[in-house]
């Protein structure tokens, strides 16, 4: 049977001795459409096979993407061509979405631009649990599939960040952190409390994960959205209770932050994070740097600068992966090789592969 489970244990849990270093990633679903025209193989259905499945990765997700937003199920489309469509979430925000790509949505309206409009028309939609926002026979399944093929496997889902910037719009939330902190703080709380509530529902009822991932982008190019101090005072005392609700449960938790967050580590450590991904190099991440620091505290997924997958330079791909994870084992990190965010359409299925192949020569500590 294949190690992932024990290997993955290893690596999550400090003070163990990994035996190797674990594989992970996430190609969009245009790069595994275009694979299948490069030899990547297709399921009986006709679609592109499981990635976890073809490249044996060792972990995946395995459920958690409940309905976070105020007013469930509500998708509204404003408008619409062949390539995009605008929709109006439960938040009552207006985002343009690409239809055949992958890719983050563009900002186009928003609502819920005051704390009067938040807690008349959105806030008390949240303080109840809702059923009906989690589906709890499908993780209950994937779930178990997964555990039988020995896969670590997590729960996912964003948090209140993330979530404020798809309901209320980044200006709106960068001056009410200035302006009104105590509208931030409130909607901590009410988030907070939310999920616990539905992740308590899913772990009774689907059954506990082996750990959890926290999505939440806190930064962009060479800086974070908002500064270390804001930060502290307002988003991390929240991240810091639900971690502890997931530590009660004996769950690894798991930050996925894009863009620059090497300022928000000492933070992301203090509060009782497990890990991080994915180390995004274009950001002005260093990932050796950052384990160097940080490898008796954290484990580290991710960390492969994309743009070399994208490069077609077989040559560049083998050193960078080389220097990667022989990089990781000189400083004792505990490490899951990945991208440093997940693999695009440019990136060839071959180059891919010959990556792979690399991480395959140089796995074992």
């Amino acid at each position: 049977m294949k190690d992932s489970h024990a290997v993955m244990e290893a690596i999550v849990l400090p003070g163990k001795s990994p035996t190797r270093v674990g594989l992970m990633d996430s190609p969009w679903t245009e790069a595994l459409t275009k694979w299948t025209t490069q030899g990547y193989p297709k399921g009986p259905d006709g679609k592109p096979v499981d990635p976890v499945d073809h490249f044996g990765y060792d972990m995946c997700g395995g459920g958690g993407w409940f309905d976070i937003m105020p007013i469930r199920g509500h998708n509204e489309i404003i408008q619409e061509t062949e390539e995009w469509k605008v929709v109006r979430n439960g938040a009552g925000a207006d985002l343009k979405w690409w239809k055949n790509k992958s890719g983050t949505p563009e900002h186009i309206n928003f609502r819920m631009t005051s704390r009067e409009i938040w807690e008349s028309d959105y806030r008390p939609y949240l303080l109840q649990l809702d059923r009906k926002r989690v589906n709890i026979e499908e993780t209950r399944k994937t779930l178990a599939r997964r555990r039988a093929e020995n896969l670590w496997t997590s729960y996912g889902h964003l948090f209140m960040w993330e979530n404020m910037r798809a309901s209320m719009g980044d200006v709106c939330l960068y001056e009410s952190m200035l302006l009104d902190p105590g509208w931030i703080h409130d909607y901590g709380r009410v988030y907070t409390d939310f999920f616990k509530a539905h992740y308590k529902l899913l772990f009774d009822e689907a059954g506990l994960p082996d750990g959890v991932w926290m999505y939440e982008d806190m930064g962009y190019k060479n800086a974070t959205f908002a500064s270390p101090d804001l930060f502290g005072r307002l988003i991390f005392p929240y991240f810091r209770e639900m971690i502890e609700f997931f530590h009660s449960y004996k769950l690894s938790v798991t930050l996925h932050s894009c863009g620059l967050v090497e300022p928000l580590l000492d933070m992301i450590v203090d509060v009782g994070f497990d890990g991080l991904n994915p180390m995004e190099v274009k950001a002005g991440n260093d990932p050796l740097r950052i384990a160097a620091k940080y490898k008796d505290k954290l484990a580290f997924y991710g960390g492969l600068d994309a743009r070399v997958l994208e490069s077609h330079d077989k040559a560049l791909i083998q050193r960078e992966v080389s220097a990667l994870i022989e990089g990781m084992k000189k400083v004792g990190a505990r490490f899951v090789f990945a991208s440093d965010h997940s693999i695009s359409s440019n990136v060839d299925y071959a180059d891919y592969q010959h990556a792979l192949e690399d991480y395959h020569k140089h796995k074992m500590y």
